[in-house]
């Protein structure tokens, strides 16, 4: 598994935006995949995760009713559509593929992290 985010930008709050996570390698649709996101002087968090189906999705609280995580295994890709834009959604937001038997939820289960993409809110 080799992965690759992008689609970051500058947007205004209340905007949108859709980022990108490719996966060069070929197992792509042997993994679940997670997004993640790291704010300045924060810890990186957990915002969104898929099965490898794509059937169930995953979310932090802070993000749920604006963000949507899928994918599309046909071209290796998952996607995070983000939606009413707030400040505090400024970050780097990295893509990584789910292992093992470990929670959804857990950025344990994720690896390898591939570079992120930052994404600037202005409010």
């Amino acid at each position: 598994v080799q992965l690759q985010a992008s689609g970051g930008g500058l947007v205004q709050a209340g905007g949108s935006l859709t980022l990108s996570c490719v996966d060069s390698g070929r197992t792509f649709s042997d993994n679940g995949m997670g997004w993640f996101r790291q704010a300045p002087g924060k810890e990186r968090e957990f915002v969104a995760s898929i099965n490898r189906s794509g059937k169930n999705t995953y979310y932090a609280d802070s993000v749920k009713g604006r963000f949507t995580i899928s994918r599309d295994n046909a071209v290796s890709t998952a996607y995070l559509r983000m939606n009413m834009l707030k400040s505090e959604d400024t970050a780097v937001y990295y893509c990584a593929a789910k292992y093992g038997f470990g929670s959804y939820l857990s950025m344990d289960s994720f690896h390898p992290w591939g570079p992120g993409t930052l994404v600037t809110v202005s409010s």
